[in-house]
Order: C-alpha cells, then structure tokens, then sequence
C-alpha cells in the first residue's frame, strides 16, 4: 500500500492476488450468489483503486477493503428483486475424491448454502469471515467495526442457529470462544 500511495498502481495487482479469493468466499456466503459474488469482489478492487487516496495507514488493508465489499454486497442484495430466490450455491467438487465422496461434498455444501440464507445478514457475516475466510476474532472486530466479544457472541448465536437449521445437535461452538 505504501507504494501504491507512492503512485506506484502497478503495486496494487499483489494485492488483488493476495486477496482477491478470500474477498470472493466471503461476498459468496453474503450474497449467495455467485454472479454476484464476481461482481462485488470485482467492483471492491475497483473501487478501492479509485479511493487509494482515502485509504487510513493506521488501519489493515483488508478490513478497509472488506467494508468496500461488504457494501457492494448490500447494494447488490438491496437492488435483487424480492422473488428472486437464492441459487443453489456453486460448489466445486474435489477432484481428488471418488464420485460418491464428491457428490456427498457438493450435497453438504448445498445445505450449508440453504441454510446460511436463511441466517440474518449479521450471522452470515462472522461465520463467512471466520469459517471461509479464516481471520480471527480481532481481525473481524476490526472488518465489521464491532468489539471482539460483539464478535464472539454473534458467532456463537450464529452457530447455534446455523445447526439447528442443519438439524445438527449438540454443541455448534468450535471449542475457541474462551481463548
């Protein structure tokens, strides 16, 4: 970011590599939408280039392009017609397993797509960011601008409501909410 403020913009392409699929994961699981999903992340990158000016150094790269995403996100939901439906979710089966193992694999990323849409947008949001894109409580603290515990709790409630609608029982808590 230095020397993209330094007006070097051919140093902002290392950026969009770095972070370009874990943008993508996470307006996926927000939008449900994989065209949508394209679109946001394309139109974040984009728009970020535009406002380098406005980047804040005190702040991560990431969450500052995250809230860039994050609102191309909700105008993409805020501008889809109500009686659309969500699709059924891309999934990409892995190569490596049998037939039987990658169908099981798409079926459960299909219900975990079902059912994630029926999450509050809130919800969808730290699971997406904990779970597909992997940050942790701080590093979603300061994407979604909320404090850690904020973010603790709603992941809890989250996963809690993410397995009943799986119809999992049992505890949904990954075991890390006290560290």
């Amino acid at each position: 970011m230095v020397r993209c403020l330094g007006g070097d913009h051919g140093a902002f392409e290392p950026l969009v590599r770095r972070y370009e699929r874990v943008l993508f994961r996470v307006a996926f699981r927000l939008t449900g939408e994989y065209e949508d999903a394209r679109d946001a992340t394309q139109n974040a990158f984009v728009k970020a280039f535009e406002q380098l000016h406005r980047f804040d150094g005190k702040r991560r790269f990431f969450s500052w392009i995250y809230r860039i995403a994050l609102n191309e996100c909700l105008n993409l939901r805020r501008a889809r017609r109500p009686q659309e439906s969500l699709t059924e979710g891309f999934a990409a089966p892995d190569t490596q397993a049998g037939p039987f193992e990658a169908f099981a694999q798409t079926e459960a990323r299909r219900r975990i797509d079902r059912a994630m849409a029926h999450l509050t947008f809130e919800y969808r949001e730290v699971i997406a960011l904990r779970h597909f894109a992997d940050l942790s409580y701080e590093q979603i603290a300061d994407a979604i601008g909320v404090p850690e515990k904020t973010v603790k709790s709603r992941l809890f409630s989250a996963r809690q409501r993410l397995a009943g609608l799986l119809g999992v029982t049992g505890d949904a808590n990954d075991g890390t909410e006290g560290n």
